[in-house]
């Protein structure tokens, strides 16, 4: 029955309308997974032979020392990232097929899952080192790399019995970066605790058990859990709530722009996945603390990237989703008369007007080096003038829906999708105003390179009715593969 349903999810990749695009994604996916193996087997090296022969200390105490640290935010990046496949499930609930086999087998895609087995690609080099490199205990290494594996996937059921816990999450999340804050300084030493528990795996035999029934406990919860709510009408119904008016009365003297701003708000007030892109926007602020992470970053080239991310994390994560927010109506949509470019110009006016406030906020990087400001400045002008509008354009090719009325998180089927068109746009959206800045800065000094972009971004302004022009005939050029994708989808 599993090798059916992994024929018919196979059958409607082959025969799904973007199976050029998905084919696309899926091969970088590959490539994004084996460089991250590549890491991961080269940091099991790096961390053996730092502890062993730069600290001369035991390699597993260093690792069990800040282990405690890794897991939490293991399980806070799940919550967020690690969705559950129940999207090509549905439509299986109303076949002759047992509810107990289909969540048996939404389970075992979790388990193999990247995110599950691939810490074995640093953990199989690290234990390989430990017993033939270091002469560690055989044993010894095996009940660690089974109790470490098993936190992991301990992890793994925790965060689907989390969904919708918020509030829990972020509560441990916050709990131990104020415990890291504390530990930096020297006032608290959580690591010591950490070392004693994971390094026991090592050291005392059956402790690594621990996990493992912690493990099966979660996982018998977690299938309880999903099988309770695997409902069309339940666990994975619309979500339901009251219904509010809302209106910002001033919007409306724009007409049917000011309609189309009044609705983006909306959405983002109402919205758990474009809430997320809020919420990336504000964490998109601290991203130019990677100016302190080392030389890598602060070179002329690289700042120009921290800013367009500082400035540009709600554009990047909001504009290229259109037209993806409306799909759920958006074929209805383009049966009526709607004006396509106040439809686009609205999205416009949302993401420039969060990426002003963004130049706004990231005035506390003065506090670092007001060079460093300007490099940010210069690229939210960038980003304001010509980035707006790519990553518009770029929506233009993006086919994969969201599902808005999701009821939770972890059911919510709604991912972007990357194609090579959409990556040949990323080359003016991030290459072209870094090797700008690198060369005018080099020639003529900060305050002509700053200007430089800001000329760049004025030009865009200046041009935006012809620019508009070009992306609506691109959107409209893409808009019966558009509605064709979203009903397939849907």
């Amino acid at each position: 029955m599993y090798s059916k349903l992994l024929k018919l999810e196979l059958k409607s990749f082959l025969r799904n309308p973007q199976f050029g695009a998905n084919l696309a994604m899926k091969i970088l996916m590959g490539f994004s997974y084996f460089g991250m193996c590549i890491v991961f087997i080269a940091m099991s090296f790096g961390l053996y032979f730092f502890a062993a022969e730069e600290l001369k200390t035991n390699p597993v105490e260093v690792f069990s020392r800040y282990f405690l640290y890794y897991a939490v935010f293991d399980l806070v990046l799940r919550y967020f990232i690690q969705q559950m496949p129940t999207q090509n499930i549905k439509p299986f609930l109303t076949q002759n097929l047992t509810k107990k086999k289909l969540v048996n087998y939404t389970l075992l895609k979790i388990i193999f899952n990247f995110f599950n087995w691939g810490y074995l690609l640093f953990m199989l080099p690290f234990s390989g080192l430990l017993i033939f490199h270091g002469h560690y205990s055989v044993s010894g290494v095996l009940m660690f790399l089974t109790g470490i594996m098993f936190v992991f996937y301990f992890n793994n059921f925790l965060n689907i019995l989390l969904n919708k816990q918020n509030a829990v999450l972020y509560s441990v999340g916050v709990v131990i970066g104020v415990f890291a804050f504390l530990e930096y300084y020297g006032y608290l030493h959580l690591s010591f605790f950490s070392e004693k528990i994971f390094s026991a795996f090592y050291t005392i035999p059956g402790v690594f058990l621990i996990p493992v029934l912690l493990t099966v406990a979660t996982g018998y919860l977690a299938h309880r859990n999903i099988r309770k709510n695997f409902y069309l009408d339940r666990g994975l119904e619309l979500e339901k709530a009251e219904g509010k008016t809302e209106n910002i009365d001033f919007l409306n003297r724009f007409g049917t722009l000011g309609s189309f701003i009044n609705n983006d708000i909306r959405l983002l007030k109402r919205s758990k996945a474009a809430r997320s892109a809020v919420i990336a926007g504000v964490m998109f602020l601290f991203y130019g603390l990677l100016y302190f992470s080392g030389s890598a970053y602060s070179t002329d080239f690289m700042r120009v990237f921290l800013g367009i991310f500082v400035t540009g994390g709600f554009l990047l994560m909001f504009g290229q989703r259109v037209p993806a927010w409306d799909s759920s109506y958006y074929p209805l949509m383009m049966t009526q008369k709607v004006p396509y470019k106040d439809y686009l110009e609205a999205k416009w006016y949302v993401v420039v007007l969060a990426t002003a406030v963004s130049m706004i906020l990231a005035l506390g990087y003065l506090f670092i080096s007001w060079e460093f400001y300007l490099t940010i400045f210069a690229a939210g002008l960038y980003n304001l003038g010509v980035n707006s509008y790519l990553t518009l354009l770029a929506g233009a090719f993006n086919k994969k829906p969201i599902d808005l009325n999701s009821s939770t998180k972890s059911f919510s089927g709604g991912s972007n999708n990357f194609n090579m068109k959409v990556l040949l746009i990323m080359i003016p959206q991030m290459l072209v105003p870094m090797a700008v800045f690198a060369l005018v800065k080099w020639v003529a000094g900060i305050e002509l390179s700053v200007a430089s972009l800001g000329i760049l971004g004025l030009t865009g302004f200046l041009l935006r009715h012809k620019i508009f022009d070009q992306i609506v005939k691109t959107y409209k050029s893409e808009k019966y593969s558009t509605i064709e994708a979203f009903k397939k989808s849907a």
